[in-house]
């Protein structure tokens, strides 16, 4: 090894600012994008917005007041946006009780979480409040009767419980198993609590089909943030036999240059306000080049996407083809990172719905004569088979390979199919099983 000055000639990848930013507006939603595009107005004045009617209303991507003489549904909706503990502590009001038993009360209801369980052990709030154990118990008592049914509690079971106890038709079985055998039945060993009980499978199954209907976790549906709606950036529509697809503009404000700024610079005759004045332009130029290439990109995917999926979407019953980001990046002939960023929070309205574009690719698999079925197929059949199946005997994931390589000539291996299973939330067969 030796020190020396070389002479080396090598090639390398370098991002310019242009590109750097059209990478980054392509990975934006229709919302965000909007958001940035206001940003950078707050720091250029040459940067001419035309904001659309209604855009700064939009909390995601709401119906915009340029169609104010359609209705949609939305426009009927009503986001109930009240906080969990609002809600409480609305019925606190409402209770005949002192002051001072508020005020204990309002500490209780702020000592909740968000799904609705106490925070910390009642021993440490009743120190807060310098009170007795049993004078906590009391309170959390009262705590417990409000609604929703199951606040206030310490854990799951007295969470289940405090509900049982408040059906219109009570349900003692329910209430013993849970109070005496939660862990069991959990664990499904449902022959164990039947023989300890003295009671019958289905009737253990009865009380598994009424918890079901509880709500483990009672204070989520009081969680206060803002519903999201979107609105689709492209579409997709039917026409002779065939698919048109179209970029919605209305979604972005237009972006141009504000010649009366630039004017005004340019007849400055400080040095430093005519480079100022460049440097700005050429932003806006960049500016309006990436919003305009991200909207090619995305129309060009879009168009791929809909070629590849045309059954999907001419018919009802037709299932996703195979199909990969690399497939789409080699046919329009740009990176793999490009399509995925133009489909991920990209959302198409199509035959089918409002569709997210990133859902519509989908793994292959092949039989035996090389034909290729998507994974989302795949699990299409499984929801079939599993609905149809008989509930006192199950299939199990091998019976579910079996079939689809019998009627499909599908081979898949037992752990795809175990793995699909998860991904729906279909329980395994033995947790699936009826007893009546």
């Amino acid at each position: 090894m030796q020190f020396g000055l070389y002479q080396q000639q090598t090639t390398s990848l370098v991002m310019t600012q242009e590109l750097r930013q059209a990478i980054h507006l392509l990975q934006f939603s229709a919302q965000e994008l909007a958001t940035y595009i206001q940003e950078q107005a707050l720091e250029n004045p040459l940067l001419d917005v035309k904001e659309l009617p209604g855009l700064a209303e939009q909390t995601y991507s709401t119906y915009s007041k340029a169609f104010e003489d359609q209705t949609s549904p939305i426009d009927y909706a009503h986001i109930d946006r009240i906080s969990l503990s609002e809600y409480l502590l609305q019925q606190v009001q409402e209770l005949n009780i002192t002051k001072k038993q508020k005020k204990e009360l309002v500490y209780l209801v702020y000592s909740l979480r968000e799904d609705g369980y106490v925070s910390r052990p009642l021993q440490d709030i009743c120190n807060d409040l310098q009170i007795a154990l049993a004078e906590g118990e009391k309170l959390l008592q009262t705590l417990q009767s409000f609604d929703p049914a199951g606040v206030g509690a310490r854990n799951l079971q007295e969470c289940l419980l405090l509900q049982l106890q408040r059906l219109d038709t009570p349900h003692i079985i329910a209430e013993q198993v849970i109070s005496l055998y939660m862990e069991e039945f959990a664990s499904r060993k449902w022959k164990d609590i039947s023989k300890k009980l003295s009671i019958t499978l289905a009737d253990v199954q009865e009380v598994n089909d009424v918890i079901q209907t509880l709500d483990p976790r009672p204070g989520s549906q009081y969680i206060s943030d803002p519903v999201q709606f979107v609105r689709p950036e492209i579409r997709i529509v039917p026409y002779e036999g065939d698919l048109l697809v179209h970029i919605e503009d209305d979604l972005i404000p237009s972006v141009g240059l504000n010649h009366h700024y630039e004017e005004l610079l340019r007849k400055e005759q400080d040095h430093e306000a005519t480079h100022y004045a460049k440097e700005k332009i050429q932003q806006v130029q960049w500016l309006m080049k990436s919003i305009q290439q991200r909207k090619q990109t995305i129309l060009k995917v879009g168009e791929a996407i809909a070629r590849h999926q045309k059954d999907y979407f001419l018919n009802k019953k037709g299932n996703l083809n195979p199909l990969t980001l690399k497939e789409i990046a080699d046919e329009i002939e740009v990176h793999e990172s490009t399509v995925s960023r133009a489909t991920t929070s990209k959302f198409a309205d199509t035959p089918r719905g409002i569709i997210e574009l990133k859902s519509l690719f989908s793994s292959s698999i092949q039989n035996g004569m090389g034909e290729s079925a998507s994974s989302r197929s795949i699990k299409d059949w499984m929801k079939e088979i599993i609905a149809s199946e008989n509930k006192q005997k199950p299939l199990s994931d091998t019976k579910i390979v079996s079939w689809i390589q019998e009627k499909k000539d599908i081979t898949v291996s037992r752990r795809a199919i175990a793995k699909y299973r998860d991904e729906l939330g279909i329980p395994a067969s033995s947790k699936r099983k009826r007893f009546e």
